[in-house]
């Protein structure tokens, strides 16, 4: 079994991936300002801020998967890229593979077209800038990282979050860059994102790549 490391692990999507992840029998750990009201048995939760350096450091030393999953919002508004670097140069000299929880408008219509952000009129104004934050990940950032840093980016379908939790049905589709469902955004529940999520964690074979998980 892997040590799996989830930053950001009490939000919706983390909280769902270190459920996931732990009911595999995988070596657990939450990394959070926070810690939640119920915890799951056999998880270590580790209350500390990713802007702390040597914290970050030290949990992320001896592991053997990092999860991003988190949200430019609140502290993180103005230092969320920056922060992600540093995740990105510490999981690269841990010689570790990082995994991010991404967006659906990081995601092209077609190949070769266009990210969905370039054009955000189908979105409320408030989120503009949280979409754009973390599409700059996958458009800008990973790539110019270090080559011997492998990462996956992994955007849900249009549908996704705690305002639409769905249900677990135990299935899912990979798609890459491009997304499942263009015309309508398409839907995945948190639990099944999740699952999709850990396996290709277990998997291993997805390496620099943009990928999407929908129904």
């Amino acid at each position: 079994m892997s040590r799996i490391i989830v930053l950001g692990g009490t939000g919706y999507a983390g909280s769902a991936i270190v459920a996931e992840a732990a009911s595999r029998g995988h070596e657990v750990t939450s990394y959070s300002r926070s810690l939640p009201e119920s915890r799951i048995p056999g998880v270590d939760y580790l209350q500390a801020d990713v802007t702390d350096g040597a914290a970050l450091a030290e949990a992320i030393d001896g592991a053997d998967a990092v999860v991003g999953a988190l949200a430019p919002r609140g502290a993180l508004a103005e230092t969320f890229r920056d922060v992600y670097a540093n995740i990105a140069e510490l999981a690269d000299e841990a010689n570790v593979p990082l995994y991010i929880v991404g967006g659906y408008s990081s995601l092209r219509p077609a190949p070769g077209a266009a990210r969905f952000v370039t054009d955000l009129s189908h979105a409320p104004a408030e989120y503009h800038a949280e979409l754009t934050t973390v599409s700059a990940l996958v458009s800008d950032d990973l790539p110019a990282t270090s080559e011997s840093l492998d990462w996956v980016f992994v955007s849900p379908a249009g549908r996704f979050g705690a305002h639409a939790p769905g249900e677990r049905l135990g299935r899912y589709r990979v798609g890459d860059d491009v997304a499942l469902r263009p015309e309508d955004g398409g839907e995945i529940s948190g639990a099944d994102y999740a699952i999709g999520f850990v396996d290709l964690i277990e998997q291993g074979d997805r390496h620099r790549a943009h990928l999407n998980l929908a129904y």
